[in-house]
């Protein structure tokens, strides 16, 4: 294999690793779940739902959308962050099985 094409490879197995680990870390101070909505004498509860030792669990976020809408965001983001490092962690298999060092 031309060095130069080895040398990117094994350049881009080292950005990939911090990526996954700079990714992961973010993942980890996000929050787990989803946003639940529960009317209730028509007023609009909210809640956000997670699974925590093969138990679902539900925190009242309270009436305050600016911070339902700020963890919905922030739900969403640890979502889309893990489907990344799960595409990262595909790729570096790959990267892994061209570059044997």
């Amino acid at each position: 294999m031309p060095s130069v094409i080895h040398g990117m490879l094994k350049e881009e197995k080292e950005r990939n690793l911090e990526l996954q680990d700079i990714y992961s870390r973010e993942v980890e101070s996000l929050p787990k779940g989803s946003i639940v909505v529960k009317r209730i004498s028509g007023k609009d509860y909210y809640y956000l739902k997670y699974w925590k030792n093969s138990k679902a669990h539900m925190d009242y976020l309270g009436k305050d959308e600016t911070l339902v809408e700020k963890i919905r965001f922030e739900t969403k983001r640890r979502k889309h962050l893990q489907n990344v490092i799960k595409r990262l962690k595909m790729e570096y298999k790959q990267i892994c099985k061209i570059v044997k060092d």
